[in-house]
């Protein structure tokens, strides 16, 4: 059986085994409240609610007008007790809608609709009102995703099912449970976009493999999707290296999969999206993983969005305070380190991982020795050590001609540096210098031509 990969990457410890036999649970905030940003994924939303609103399980409370907005949903029925910014993953505070719950579970689901016979724009237009974004930690708008440009033709569709970074076992679990809802998922896509579907799922997942072969004969899907299997490697599931590994093709720098003839989604957002379509549910739930040494028990649980960390502990999970070193959102090549867990799980919130001392780096960083052992991991084909030197000296066009802004920040360069330097930090600070300047160059640029224009 032909294992498919990319060049790069690292093989950090899985750790899959604290929680990859635990079954995906129900849970529900102890507070009985949810926080929930009023933008996750697209473009920035403004709330439908205020204060002291009742509000159903499922109701729009923020959208905006433009093509790239995608819906926000109450995760519980209840009352709107406050609109305020809140801290969420990534340490920033953002506007939030705080719903304390009333005990009810009225509900305000959409009809359910047949993803088979339906409009492909009314099938668009379903998804986008249900709110689905990727689930996968970018949560890009999936009514965008599945509308390209009619110059870029589909060929196929990649379910990433890679579920690479260590700890994480949610999809995993997902696939286990409910193989019938992912390829129904993957169906609906293919439906809309007319292409193939390929399951991409990591060799240390091969024993689902027959699980969803079974799935795709029973509903006669043989001829339209297959699953493949990737090496396990991180990052197998970043979508550069998913469509090279599967389909041996290189995404051209600052392009999309849609420019190398694929889409991408993940098993979280294909589930949704039969759900949409199914029951008429909005995206207001996810699974997640709750993991690292410091946890007593790991699981994987499936609560309301919006559900604060805090509001899991101790019921549903608890740690051991003295050995939870560091708290990620996320897992720990990609995710964001969070000061405490007073932040909401959002659509695109796969898992809280809480190490201990020895799971982590606390260490001082020393001066890079120019060894060379981040460009032999780096999958983007990049010189990391390189761009941080022009970063260094504050040369950033420099820094931008060895790929500064290609750079996915999936952390190999800084696991395999023997320095302990913050590759993957200063490169952020730089794509935001880099950022800053664009944009003010577009503006001077703008009233440059403002001002010729009067001038005339």
């Amino acid at each position: 059986m032909k294992i498919h990969t990319f060049k790069g990457g690292v093989c950090p410890d899985e750790k899959k085994e604290l929680s990859n036999r635990c079954p995906i649970t129900p849970a529900f905030p102890s507070s009985k409240t949810v926080t929930i940003p009023v933008t996750m994924g697209g473009a920035p939303n403004v709330p439908l609610v205020k204060a002291g609103d009742l509000v159903a399980k499922g109701q729009k409370i923020a959208d905006g007008d433009k093509f790239m907005n995608c819906p926000v949903h109450a995760s519980i029925a209840g009352k709107v007790k406050k609109i305020q910014n809140c801290v969420v993953t990534g340490n920033q505070e953002v506007p939030c809608i705080i719903i304390e719950s009333d005990g009810s579970d009225r509900t305000e689901y959409m009809p359910p609709l047949d993803p088979f016979t339906c409009e492909v724009k009314d099938a668009l237009t379903r998804i986008r009102e249900a709110g689905i974004v990727g689930m996968g930690g970018a949560s890009f708008p999936a009514h965008v995703k599945l509308n390209p440009p009619e110059d870029k033709e589909i060929d196929y569709v990649l379910v990433n099912a890679a579920e690479c970074e260590p700890y994480l076992t949610c999809d995993e679990r997902t696939m286990q449970e409910m193989p019938e809802k992912v390829i129904d998922g993957l169906a609906i896509i293919l439906r809309l976009v007319g292409a193939r579907g390929i399951i991409a799922l990591e060799d240390n997942k091969a024993y689902i493999k027959p699980v969803l072969e079974e799935q795709i004969e029973k509903h006669g899907y043989g001829d339209d999707m297959s699953v493949c299997l990737v090496q396990t490697k991180y990052p197998q599931g970043s979508e550069k290296f998913i469509v090279s590994a599967v389909l041996g093709v290189e995404i051209p720098s600052g392009k999309l999969p849609a420019d190398a003839g694929c889409i991408i989604s993940n098993v979280g957002t294909v589930c949704a999206i039969s759900d949409a379509f199914r029951f008429g549910m909005p995206l207001i739930e996810r699974a997640l993983t709750i993991s690292g040494g410091a946890v007593v028990k790991p699981c994987n649980i499936r609560v309301p969005v919006g559900t604060l960390v805090s509001d899991l502990m101790p019921d549903t999970f608890s740690i051991i305070e003295d050995k939870a070193v560091k708290i990620i959102s996320g897992g720990p090549m990609m995710g964001f380190a969070m000061a405490s867990t007073a932040f909401p799980v959002a659509k695109g919130t796969s898992g809280v991982t809480f190490l201990t001392k020895r799971e982590t780096y606390l260490v001082d960083e020393d001066p890079c020795i120019g060894c060379g052992n981040c460009v032999s991991v780096c999958a983007m084909h990049l010189s990391p050590v390189l761009i941080l030197r022009e970063l260094k000296a504050g040369n950033y066009a420099k820094a931008r001609r060895f790929g500064l802004m290609d750079c996915v920040e999936c952390g190999c360069c800084a696991f395999i540096c023997p320095a302990n330097v913050r590759i993957v930090q200063r490169i952020r600070l730089g794509k935001g210098v880099v950022r800053q300047q664009m944009a003010d160059a577009k503006i001077r640029a703008e009233l440059e031509k403002k001002n010729a224009g009067g001038e005339k």
